[in-house]
Protein backbone atom coordinates (compact mmCIF):
# COMPACT_ATOMS: atom_id res chain seq x y z
CA UNK A 1 0.00 0.00 0.00
CA UNK A 2 1.57 3.34 -0.67
CA UNK A 3 3.36 5.17 1.86
CA UNK A 4 2.78 9.04 2.61
CA UNK A 5 5.61 11.06 4.10
CA UNK A 6 4.96 13.80 5.87
CA UNK A 7 7.82 16.37 7.13
CA UNK A 8 8.07 19.34 9.73
CA UNK A 9 11.15 21.02 10.35
CA UNK A 10 11.40 22.93 14.19
CA UNK A 11 13.59 25.90 13.17
CA UNK A 12 14.54 26.43 16.79
CA UNK A 13 16.10 22.86 16.90
CA UNK A 14 17.02 22.55 13.15
CA UNK A 15 15.81 18.82 13.16
CA UNK A 16 13.46 17.09 10.60
CA UNK A 17 11.20 14.19 11.93
CA UNK A 18 9.47 12.07 9.53
CA UNK A 19 6.70 9.54 9.94
CA UNK A 20 4.79 7.17 7.48
CA UNK A 21 1.21 6.46 7.65
CA UNK A 22 -1.00 4.31 4.69
CA UNK A 23 -3.16 5.29 2.90
CA UNK A 24 -5.75 4.03 4.35
CA UNK A 25 -5.15 5.95 7.41
CA UNK A 26 -5.95 9.54 5.76
CA UNK A 27 -8.25 10.77 3.72
CA UNK A 28 -7.63 10.61 -0.33
CA UNK A 29 -6.94 14.04 -0.47
CA UNK A 30 -4.31 13.65 2.48
CA UNK A 31 -3.67 17.13 3.95
CA UNK A 32 -1.41 18.02 6.43
CA UNK A 33 -2.05 19.45 9.26
CA UNK A 34 -1.02 23.48 10.07
CA UNK A 35 3.25 23.71 10.27
CA UNK A 36 3.31 19.70 8.09
CA UNK A 37 3.83 18.79 4.80
CA UNK A 38 2.62 15.64 3.04
CA UNK A 39 5.81 14.01 1.01
CA UNK A 40 4.25 11.29 -1.36
CA UNK A 41 6.46 8.64 -1.80
CA UNK A 42 8.46 8.49 -5.61
CA UNK A 43 7.15 6.42 -7.81
CA UNK A 44 9.07 5.41 -10.96
CA UNK A 45 7.17 5.34 -14.21
CA UNK A 46 5.22 3.04 -15.93
CA UNK A 47 6.91 3.25 -19.67
CA UNK A 48 10.46 3.03 -20.74
CA UNK A 49 11.16 5.98 -23.12
CA UNK A 50 13.94 7.49 -25.25
CA UNK A 51 15.28 9.92 -23.45
CA UNK A 52 13.29 9.39 -20.04
CA UNK A 53 14.43 11.35 -16.94
CA UNK A 54 15.13 8.44 -14.91
CA UNK A 55 18.68 9.38 -14.47
CA UNK A 56 17.92 13.05 -13.67
CA UNK A 57 15.79 12.25 -10.77
CA UNK A 58 18.31 9.49 -9.78
CA UNK A 59 21.24 11.24 -9.85
CA UNK A 60 20.45 15.17 -9.65
CA UNK A 61 17.26 14.88 -7.81
CA UNK A 62 18.88 18.24 -5.64
CA UNK A 63 18.01 19.94 -8.93
CA UNK A 64 14.18 19.81 -8.76
CA UNK A 65 11.79 21.78 -6.24
CA UNK A 66 11.29 20.76 -2.68
CA UNK A 67 7.95 21.58 -2.62
CA UNK A 68 5.55 23.87 -5.34
CA UNK A 69 3.21 25.93 -4.57
CA UNK A 70 1.46 26.44 -8.02
CA UNK A 71 0.62 23.37 -10.09
CA UNK A 72 3.51 21.28 -12.25
CA UNK A 73 3.85 21.61 -15.87
CA UNK A 74 5.37 19.39 -18.22
CA UNK A 75 4.64 20.07 -21.92
CA UNK A 76 6.81 16.90 -23.21
CA UNK A 77 5.56 14.00 -21.04
CA UNK A 78 6.96 11.09 -22.67
CA UNK A 79 7.65 8.72 -19.30
CA UNK A 80 6.64 11.41 -17.06
CA UNK A 81 9.91 10.21 -14.34
CA UNK A 82 9.98 13.52 -12.86
CA UNK A 83 5.90 13.96 -12.91
CA UNK A 84 5.79 10.66 -10.90
CA UNK A 85 9.16 11.45 -8.68
CA UNK A 86 7.09 14.74 -7.34
CA UNK A 87 3.90 13.58 -7.01
CA UNK A 88 2.81 17.26 -7.33
CA UNK A 89 -1.04 18.24 -5.81
CA UNK A 90 -2.26 19.93 -9.18
CA UNK A 91 -0.07 19.23 -13.21
CA UNK A 92 -0.78 19.87 -16.83
CA UNK A 93 1.11 17.33 -18.43
CA UNK A 94 1.45 17.32 -22.34
CA UNK A 95 2.59 15.46 -25.24
CA UNK A 96 2.04 16.04 -28.78
CA UNK A 97 1.89 12.30 -29.13
CA UNK A 98 -1.49 11.35 -28.94
CA UNK A 99 -1.41 7.71 -28.16
CA UNK A 100 0.42 8.62 -25.54
CA UNK A 101 -1.97 11.04 -23.84
CA UNK A 102 -4.81 8.94 -24.16
CA UNK A 103 -2.51 5.73 -22.56
CA UNK A 104 -2.40 8.23 -19.15
CA UNK A 105 -6.16 9.08 -19.45
CA UNK A 106 -6.74 5.11 -19.54
CA UNK A 107 -4.37 4.83 -16.49
CA UNK A 108 -6.13 7.72 -14.65
CA UNK A 109 -9.35 6.62 -15.09
CA UNK A 110 -9.68 3.21 -15.55
CA UNK A 111 -7.04 1.30 -13.62
CA UNK A 112 -8.93 -2.16 -13.49
CA UNK A 113 -9.75 -2.58 -16.66
CA UNK A 114 -6.15 -1.46 -18.01
CA UNK A 115 -4.60 -4.13 -15.90
CA UNK A 116 -6.69 -6.74 -16.33
CA UNK A 117 -6.17 -6.01 -20.32
CA UNK A 118 -2.10 -6.40 -19.64
CA UNK A 119 -2.75 -9.45 -17.89
CA UNK A 120 -4.14 -11.12 -21.35
CA UNK A 121 -1.60 -9.49 -23.36
CA UNK A 122 1.27 -11.18 -20.74
CA UNK A 123 -0.78 -14.29 -21.20
CA UNK A 124 -0.34 -14.83 -25.04
CA UNK A 125 3.43 -13.00 -25.14
CA UNK A 126 4.48 -15.71 -22.50
CA UNK A 127 3.39 -18.57 -25.39
CA UNK A 128 4.33 -17.06 -28.63
CA UNK A 129 6.02 -14.01 -27.97
CA UNK A 130 7.40 -12.91 -31.33
CA UNK A 131 4.17 -13.75 -33.40
CA UNK A 132 1.83 -12.74 -30.77
CA UNK A 133 4.35 -8.77 -31.10
CA UNK A 134 3.81 -8.63 -34.48
CA UNK A 135 -0.14 -8.98 -34.75
CA UNK A 136 -1.04 -6.84 -31.87
CA UNK A 137 1.43 -4.36 -33.62
CA UNK A 138 -0.64 -4.18 -36.03
CA UNK A 139 -3.73 -4.08 -34.72
CA UNK A 140 -5.93 -0.74 -33.62
CA UNK A 141 -8.23 -0.84 -30.87
CA UNK A 142 -11.43 0.35 -30.91
CA UNK A 143 -11.59 1.70 -27.17
CA UNK A 144 -9.08 3.41 -25.13
CA UNK A 145 -8.69 1.26 -22.61
CA UNK A 146 -7.22 -1.36 -25.42
CA UNK A 147 -5.16 1.44 -26.79
CA UNK A 148 -3.91 1.82 -23.66
CA UNK A 149 -3.24 -1.84 -23.14
CA UNK A 150 -1.62 -2.50 -26.48
CA UNK A 151 0.38 0.39 -26.10
CA UNK A 152 1.93 -0.20 -22.97
CA UNK A 153 2.73 -4.15 -23.73
CA UNK A 154 4.32 -2.89 -27.51
CA UNK A 155 6.83 0.11 -24.68
CA UNK A 156 7.61 -3.31 -22.14
CA UNK A 157 8.41 -5.84 -25.28
CA UNK A 158 9.68 -3.90 -28.31
CA UNK A 159 13.51 -3.08 -28.82
CA UNK A 160 14.60 -0.72 -25.60
CA UNK A 161 11.15 0.82 -25.42
CA UNK A 162 11.83 2.73 -28.50
CA UNK A 163 8.84 4.64 -29.88
CA UNK A 164 8.96 4.87 -33.80
CA UNK A 165 6.23 5.28 -36.47
CA UNK A 166 6.41 5.16 -40.38
CA UNK A 167 5.52 7.81 -42.67
CA UNK A 168 1.86 6.42 -42.65
CA UNK A 169 1.42 6.94 -38.60
CA UNK A 170 1.94 3.19 -37.61
CA UNK A 171 3.97 1.96 -34.73
CA UNK A 172 6.94 -0.35 -36.18
CA UNK A 173 9.39 -0.65 -33.68
CA UNK A 174 10.74 -4.81 -33.80
CA UNK A 175 10.42 -6.74 -30.85
CA UNK A 176 12.56 -6.59 -28.24
CA UNK A 177 14.16 -9.16 -25.72
CA UNK A 178 12.01 -8.53 -22.51
CA UNK A 179 8.86 -11.20 -21.73
CA UNK A 180 7.18 -9.43 -18.60
CA UNK A 181 4.33 -7.08 -19.44
CA UNK A 182 2.68 -7.34 -15.75
CA UNK A 183 5.72 -6.43 -13.52
CA UNK A 184 5.53 -7.02 -9.82
CA UNK A 185 6.17 -3.60 -9.05
CA UNK A 186 3.36 -2.36 -10.79
CA UNK A 187 1.37 -0.21 -9.06
CA UNK A 188 -1.57 0.97 -10.89
CA UNK A 189 -3.67 2.32 -8.17
CA UNK A 190 -1.05 4.86 -6.99
CA UNK A 191 0.11 6.18 -10.71
CA UNK A 192 -3.43 7.11 -10.87
CA UNK A 193 -4.15 8.66 -8.45
CA UNK A 194 -0.99 10.59 -8.84
CA UNK A 195 -2.84 11.36 -12.37
CA UNK A 196 -5.99 12.21 -10.44
CA UNK A 197 -5.42 15.90 -10.66
CA UNK A 198 -3.28 16.46 -13.91
CA UNK A 199 -4.95 18.30 -16.70
CA UNK A 200 -3.78 15.77 -19.71
CA UNK A 201 -3.68 17.93 -23.35
CA UNK A 202 -1.85 16.31 -26.20
CA UNK A 203 -0.55 18.86 -28.68
CA UNK A 204 1.66 21.58 -29.24
CA UNK A 205 4.26 22.39 -26.31
CA UNK A 206 3.10 26.24 -26.17
CA UNK A 207 -0.38 25.31 -25.29
CA UNK A 208 1.14 24.15 -21.87
CA UNK A 209 3.65 26.32 -21.06
CA UNK A 210 1.15 29.80 -22.14
CA UNK A 211 -0.57 28.61 -18.64
CA UNK A 212 2.63 28.90 -16.60
CA UNK A 213 2.53 31.61 -13.77
CA UNK A 214 3.64 32.46 -10.50
CA UNK A 215 4.11 30.24 -8.35
CA UNK A 216 3.92 26.97 -11.22
CA UNK A 217 6.74 24.64 -11.74
CA UNK A 218 7.77 24.08 -15.47
CA UNK A 219 9.81 20.88 -15.96
CA UNK A 220 10.54 20.76 -20.17
CA UNK A 221 12.62 18.69 -21.75
CA UNK A 222 12.01 18.59 -25.42
CA UNK A 223 13.71 16.58 -28.17
CA UNK A 224 17.12 17.50 -28.18
CA UNK A 225 18.35 19.37 -31.62
CA UNK A 226 21.24 21.89 -31.95
CA UNK A 227 21.41 24.33 -34.73
CA UNK A 228 24.38 22.05 -36.07
CA UNK A 229 22.88 18.79 -35.81
CA UNK A 230 25.91 15.72 -35.14
CA UNK A 231 25.29 11.88 -34.36
CA UNK A 232 24.48 10.51 -31.16
CA UNK A 233 21.06 10.85 -29.76
CA UNK A 234 20.44 13.68 -31.15
CA UNK A 235 19.62 12.40 -34.62
CA UNK A 236 16.76 10.78 -33.28
CA UNK A 237 15.03 13.70 -32.91
CA UNK A 238 15.80 16.08 -35.63
CA UNK A 239 12.29 15.72 -37.96
CA UNK A 240 10.39 15.66 -34.97
CA UNK A 241 11.80 18.98 -33.56
CA UNK A 242 13.51 21.22 -35.52
CA UNK A 243 15.95 24.35 -34.93
CA UNK A 244 13.13 26.67 -35.45
CA UNK A 245 10.72 24.95 -32.81
CA UNK A 246 13.73 24.95 -30.15
CA UNK A 247 13.93 28.94 -30.97
CA UNK A 248 9.96 29.10 -30.75
CA UNK A 249 10.28 26.86 -27.55
CA UNK A 250 12.70 29.30 -25.80
CA UNK A 251 10.55 32.39 -26.62
CA UNK A 252 7.60 30.04 -24.76
CA UNK A 253 9.85 29.66 -21.39
CA UNK A 254 11.27 33.04 -21.55
CA UNK A 255 7.32 34.73 -21.53
CA UNK A 256 6.76 31.75 -18.65
CA UNK A 257 9.56 33.03 -16.74
CA UNK A 258 8.24 36.81 -16.77
CA UNK A 259 5.41 35.41 -15.61
CA UNK A 260 6.66 34.93 -12.29
CA UNK A 261 6.90 30.52 -13.10
CA UNK A 262 9.73 28.67 -12.01
CA UNK A 263 12.01 26.84 -14.75
CA UNK A 264 14.01 23.77 -15.28
CA UNK A 265 14.94 22.91 -18.85
CA UNK A 266 16.89 19.50 -19.54
CA UNK A 267 18.33 20.07 -23.66
CA UNK A 268 22.18 19.21 -25.43
CA UNK A 269 24.92 20.34 -24.24
CA UNK A 270 25.82 22.64 -26.91
CA UNK A 271 26.38 25.94 -27.68
CA UNK A 272 23.49 26.80 -29.79
CA UNK A 273 21.36 25.95 -26.93
CA UNK A 274 23.02 27.74 -24.32
CA UNK A 275 23.18 30.67 -26.57
CA UNK A 276 19.25 30.84 -26.95
CA UNK A 277 18.78 31.29 -22.48
CA UNK A 278 20.98 34.11 -21.71
CA UNK A 279 20.76 36.72 -18.44
CA UNK A 280 18.52 35.37 -16.12
CA UNK A 281 19.33 31.08 -16.85
CA UNK A 282 21.60 29.46 -14.71
CA UNK A 283 23.15 26.46 -16.61
CA UNK A 284 24.46 23.21 -14.83
CA UNK A 285 26.13 20.64 -17.57
CA UNK A 286 25.08 17.51 -16.10
CA UNK A 287 25.93 13.67 -17.51
CA UNK A 288 24.23 10.67 -18.12
CA UNK A 289 24.23 7.55 -19.96
CA UNK A 290 22.54 6.38 -23.31
CA UNK A 291 21.55 3.19 -24.32
CA UNK A 292 19.23 3.98 -27.15
CA UNK A 293 21.62 2.93 -29.73
CA UNK A 294 21.46 -0.39 -31.18
CA UNK A 295 24.96 -1.09 -31.15
CA UNK A 296 27.47 -1.61 -27.98
CA UNK A 297 29.12 1.26 -29.58
CA UNK A 298 27.11 3.58 -30.58
CA UNK A 299 25.87 3.53 -26.51
CA UNK A 300 28.56 5.89 -23.62
CA UNK A 301 28.09 8.76 -21.66
CA UNK A 302 26.70 11.91 -23.02
CA UNK A 303 26.91 15.50 -21.12
CA UNK A 304 23.45 17.63 -20.96
CA UNK A 305 22.78 20.85 -19.90
CA UNK A 306 20.14 21.88 -17.75
CA UNK A 307 18.93 25.29 -17.38
CA UNK A 308 16.86 26.65 -14.84
CA UNK A 309 15.43 30.16 -13.90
Amino acid sequence: MEALTTEVDLQKTAETYRYEATTSELPEKAEAPPGLRVVRKPLAPFLKWAGGKRWLVSKYCSLLPKNITGRYIEPFLGSGAVFFFLRPDRSILSDLNADLISTYRAVKNSQCALVKALKAHHHCHQHNPKEYYYVTRENDPGSEVERAARFVYLNRTCFNGLYRVNKKGSFNVPIGSKMQVVRQDDCWKEWGATLRNADLISGDFEVAIDQAKKGDFLFVDPPYTVKHNNNGFIKYNEVLFSWEDQIRLSIAIKKAKARGAKILLTNANHKSIAGLYGKGFKKTPVSRFSALSGKADGRGSYEELVISA
